[in-house]
């Protein structure tokens, strides 16, 4: 019986809402991250981060107009790394 294929995506997301990946942000990012199987890192200024973890994330401190890398491995990388990068690009649906 053979393995599905398990896909590596990365994508460099710039942070565009006011306050960048702060508690809300985060906890947004996190919970979509969660509806995932894939793993999902966050990499930011040296620090990498699980991308399913709130103080993960909120400890990367990254701000407005930053690059943040998210690297997802797994069976349903594609659809979470693009599902990651629509809240990423919507702001987290912040109206700020």
């Amino acid at each position: 019986m053979s393995q599905p294929d398990t896909a590596t995506i990365s994508r460099d997301l710039t942070l565009r809402n006011k306050r960048g990946l702060h508690a809300r942000a985060a906890a947004r990012f996190a919970a979509t991250a969660e509806r995932f199987e894939s793993d999902i890192q966050v990499a930011f200024n040296g620090r990498n981060v699980n991308g399913k973890s709130i103080m993960g994330l909120m400890m990367l401190a990254a701000a407005c107009g930053k690059t943040i890398t998210v690297n997802v491995t797994g069976n349903d990388a594609h659809e979470a790394a693009n599902e990651i990068a629509d809240l990423v690009d919507a702001r987290f649906h912040e109206s700020e």
